[in-house]
Order: C-alpha cells, then sequence, then structure tokens
C-alpha cells in the first residue's frame, strides 16, 4: 500500500493506491498524520489506511494523471554516501581524476565502522514528480542518483520508503571533499515520489529494484538497474548514525545511495528527462533545466 499527495482545486489531498492502482481519498493531511493516528488509534498504519478503502471514496481518475506532489513535506533530507561498491568506484574516479587503481578515503569509509551521511536538502529545496530540478550553473559533470529513502518518525523508526534523485557534481566533489555541500545542495536538487509505501507492505527491503533512464530528446541516452541487496550496510545502522546525538523531526528522509553511476563521459543538460523507478513505490519523473 502507498501513499501519494496531489493538488486538487488548490487544496493539497492524501490518497492511498493498491497495488491494483486504485486510488483512494484519505481523511489525513499528510503521512505523518496518518502514522500518528494510527498509533493513536492503537492500529498498524495499513490497517488505517484499509479502513479508508471504500467505493466511495475511491478516485474517478487514474493516479498518476493527478497533479502529484512530494509525498511528504520532508523537514530535512540527508543521504549516506559510497554505500554501494559502484558509488565507491565512481567517487574514486572523481577524486583521482581516472586513476583506477588509486586508493583514496573513500576505499576507507566503504569498510569503515562509520559510514558517510550528510545534510542533503529541506522541503523548500525538494521537488515532487513532474516537476523539474535544476542544474548548478558553476559546474560541467553532473548526474541524478537514484536511491532509496527511508522516511523516519521522530524515533528513528522506519515507518515508510520512497523514491529520491540525489543530484550530484562530479566535479566539484572530485576536486577537494570539503567542497561536498556545494556538490550535492542547490535549488531543486533532489527529488522524492511519487509515493510512499508503508513499511509493514515491505516484505524484504534488501530486495528491490531500482532503475533509471535518462532520455534526452525523447532519445534514451543512459539506462542502468541495481538491487537494494547490493548495499554494503544495513538500513538501520545508518539510521543509527543519522539519530546518534542528533534530533530528528517527523518525516526526515535518509536516502540510502546509490549504485547506478551515468558513463563517466556522460552529464546532464537541459531538456532531459530522469525516469527513477523502484519496486512497489512507482516512477519518479524529474525534467531538468538550467538554474
Amino acid at each position: 500500500m502507498r501513499v501519494i499527495r496531489f493538488r486538487d482545486g488548490g487544496q493539497v489531498k492524501l490518497a492511498a493506491v493498491t497495488d491494483e492502482e486504485r486510488a483512494y481519498l484519505l481523511p489525513q493531511e499528510d503521512v505523518m498524520a496518518l502514522i500518528h493516528e494510527a498509533g493513536e488509534r492503537g492500529l498498524t498504519p495499513l490497517r488505517l489506511v484499509e479502513s479508508a478503502v471504500k467505493p466511495e471514496n475511491e478516485l474517478p481518475e487514474a493516479w498518476t494523471a493527478l497533479e502529484l506532489l512530494t509525498p511528504l513535506d520532508a523537514p530535512e533530507v540527508w543521504a549516506a554516501g559510497v554505500t554501494y561498491q559502484r558509488s565507491r568506484e565512481a567517487r574514486n574516479y572523481e577524486a583521482t581524476g581516472g586513476r583506477l587503481d588509486a586508493q583514496t578515503f573513500y576505499d576507507k569509509v566503504y569498510d569503515a565502522v562509520r559510514p558517510e551521511i550528510f545534510f542533503k536538502s529541506t522541503a523548500a529545496r525538494t521537488v515532487g514528480p513532474n516537476q523539474p530540478v535544476t542544474l548548478r550553473r558553476d559546474s560541467s559533470w553532473q548526474i541524478p542518483e537514484p536511491e532509496l529513502g527511508l522516511v523516519l518518525a521522530r524515533d528513528g523508526s522506519i515507518v515508510g520508503y520512497t523514491a529520491g534523485n540525489d543530484m550530484s557534481c562530479r566535479d566539484i566533489e572530485g576536486e577537494n571533499p570539503l567542497y561536498l555541500p556545494q556538490a550535492k545542495i542547490w535549488r531543486r536538487s533532489c527529488s522524492l515520489g511519487p509515493a510512499v509505501r508503508l513499511a509493514e507492505t515491505v516484505a524484504d527491503p534488501y530486495d528491490l529494484r531500482i532503475a533509471c533512464r535518462i532520455y534526452r530528446e525523447d532519445r534514451l541516452v543512459v539506462e542502468g538497474t541495481a538491487s537494494t541487496g547490493q548495499l554494503n550496510r544495513r538500513l538501520d545502522e545508518l539510521v543509527s548514525f543519522l539519530a546518534a546525538d542528533n534530533e530528528l523531526f517527523d518525516g526526515t528522509v535518509l536516502l540510502t545511495g546509490t549504485c547506478i553511476v551515468p558513463p563517466d563521459e556522460f552529464t546532464l543538460a537541459p531538456g532531459d528527462r530522469i525516469e527513477i523507478s523502484i519496486d512497489g513505490i512507482g516512477t519518479l519523473v524529474n525534467g531538468v533545466t538550467a538554474n
């Protein structure tokens, strides 16, 4: 069961999407309100959502045709880096100018007890489905990073999963690791959606297929697939380091790293279209514009 947010005549509404792709209006204002109401009533979030799946609540149009918003207003979006071998290789390539045999600090963080976790975005910098992400003007090597996102409650519990795009400037990060915030954070540099999958409905979060496709002038120019089973870290491990001596806010999203990196000669261009799909969540589509 998935939860989406959409705009209808100026109002923001919440809906549940079943595995049969049918959408039903929900009375709650957002997904975290739903989570808390379920707890107060002694129900699981799934049980509460199922109570609203009635014929009179079914939306007349397909949910993919709605004006979709980010599935939640995440107060903070954090991200974990170098959690897949492919990401480790890409970061080493950036840092060494293409010397694949060189050892760097990225090798150390891949194997270290402490993972790399960095601040990525705020609600104001994050866009939803079918909204454009932007390119940084001072970078000439930019890519999307398709990632599984963990939706967290304030106690650190994982209440849902979503798809995320951690836009990245490979040249800025490769020049100096201290430039990481500039390589990762700018206006419209993060996208989330199209839905939040309730955590209790995911049998195995380490068995999700992730796919990324990039189109240029409607021609497929990049395509890659991966599985969350390739993660080098446990999800609860990543959350524990984010929560350590830190205050989590309801609806915080933690992106868990990427295993799909476009070819080294590729960079995004205005007019490109990025499609990120995760099993059971849906496809997050964003166009690319200049900043």
